[in-house]
């Protein structure tokens, strides 16, 4: 697929793909990638959503729908492809019909941005740009980092001093990005590093990127595609009973972590894709889930504002979403709202008790972020919002080992014991209630 533009979302105006723009000149409006929809190869994507794909890639096995002709040279280490997980007994728990978990943190730098940087850094290349940047709070300049070592272009990665976890800055130095720690928060780094990219021609790749998104959008794609197949990891088998093989299969709600808001709104418009193509004829409703720290898009959902007040000191353990002034909080607004979905916010406690149940239960470990859209589902629930009989699947959008200080902060240390079996067996009757953690009263 190569016939696209940009246009702005706000007043319309209009871009080239060629044209080095991530937000429109007329109104500051959010850009997003429009295609001909008439021209697209339907054909192509049915046979990715109904058969075997052996596409080293999640992304690029729906390349109809990605903006670049033939012949384009694909920057990619095998992102997507990440598991569908049906979690039946959380969601037993928690009391809802049909649980998934679609877990981003098995991408292989260990986060959903793999999906995106793809097809951003594919772009910066035919682009030819000199270097390309990003301000991050740890999985952007994780992702970004492996990507441009990848394509062998100059990195350069912005950090709020003291704010991101160690696991995704070790990423960032390792793959030979140029790092720089700013003293202020993320929305100070990303302000910081626009100006940077225009100023010295560099090509920014955080998500007011709309390439970075048509990657992202490729996680709604392949949600229909392992449902549809029956594609999805059970934690014991059972026959796969499909009552309407002739139809893509949709999940009725998609709950999503939100940070800087790319991923809720990206998600959105690949299920919205699928409906214009006249693959399915619904849309699930989005749900997006921000810590009470930092919730700027949920204050104005509940608001009922088009516009978002930023957070001047977001603050939350979950940092992949510690933000306070999204960028694309314009277009998850929309995602919300024309889906019919919600926005809620969850405490750290919550998070917390949502981690520790989504590994203890069904052996998904993910960041405190990844955790938030559990955590949300069951306010959710509890609240009356979510109806017991929906099928739901809820975005874990980074790996377990991107935070591992959080996880030694909130788990029990190990036990010393003498080099003994009898010592070891004395510990063990004495702690068995522990070494075998009921994490179902703190769900």
């Amino acid at each position: 697929m190569s016939a696209h533009e940009l246009t702005c979302i706000k007043c319309g105006k209009r871009y080239s793909g060629d044209d080095i723009v991530y937000i429109c000149e007329r109104c500051g409006g959010l850009l997003d990638v429009k295609y001909d929809y008439s021209a697209v190869n339907t054909d192509s994507i049915e046979r990715v959503l109904r058969e075997e794909s052996a596409h080293h890639s999640g992304v690029w096995k729906f390349s109809e729908l990605l903006p670049f002709g033939a012949g384009v040279r694909v920057v990619s280490v095998g992102e997507g492809n990440t598991p569908l997980y049906h979690c039946d007994r959380l969601g037993s728990l928690l009391g809802v019909r049909e649980l998934y978990v679609k877990h981003e943190g098995l991408n292989p730098t260990g986060s959903f941005k793999d999906r995106g940087m793809t097809v951003g850094v594919t772009k910066a290349v035919e682009l030819g740009v000199r270097g390309v940047a990003c301000a991050s709070t740890g999985n952007t300049s994780a992702s970004l980092s492996v990507f441009a070592a990848r394509a062998s272009i100059p990195c350069y990665v912005l950090l709020p001093k003291g704010k991101v976890a160690l696991g995704k800055l070790a990423q960032a130095i390792m793959h030979g990005a140029m790092v720089f720690s700013i003293r202020g928060n993320f929305d100070d780094a990303l302000c910081v590093v626009r100006e940077l990219c225009e100023r010295a021609n560099i090509y920014l790749l955080n998500s007011v990127n709309p390439y970075r998104l048509e990657g992202q959008k490729t996680i709604a794609f392949e949600i229909a595609e392992q449902l549809t197949k029956g594609n999805i990891v059970k934690s014991h088998h059972t026959p796969r009973t499909n009552k309407h093989a002739c139809e893509i299969e949709i999940p009725d709600r998609v709950v999503v972590p939100v940070g800087n808001a790319g991923n809720i709104s990206a998600i959105y418009k690949g299920f919205w894709e699928l409906k214009k193509l006249g693959f399915t004829e619904h849309i699930p409703r989005m749900t997006g889930i921000q810590a009470e720290g930092a919730s700027p898009i949920v204050d104005a959902f509940k608001k009922g504002e088009e516009n978002i007040t930023p957070v001047e000191h977001p603050e939350t353990i979950a940092t992949a979403i510690r933000i306070g002034n999204p960028v694309n909080a314009q277009k998850a607004l929309h995602a919300i709202r024309e889906s019919g979905g919600v926005a809620e916010t969850v405490s750290d406690d919550e998070i917390t008790d949502a981690q520790k149940a989504l590994a203890g239960l069904e052996g998904i470990g993910v960041e405190p972020a990844s955790a938030s859209s559990i955590a949300g589902l069951r306010r959710l629930i509890e609240d009356g919002v979510v109806d017991s009989d929906e099928r739901v699947v809820c975005i874990a959008t980074g790996n377990l080992l991107k935070d591992p200080e959080h996880v030694v902060r909130i788990c029990k240390k190990p036990l010393e014991v003498d080099a003994s079996v009898d010592a070891l067996l004395h510990i063990i009757r004495q702690q068995t209630a522990q070494l075998k953690p009921n994490l179902s009263s703190s769900v």
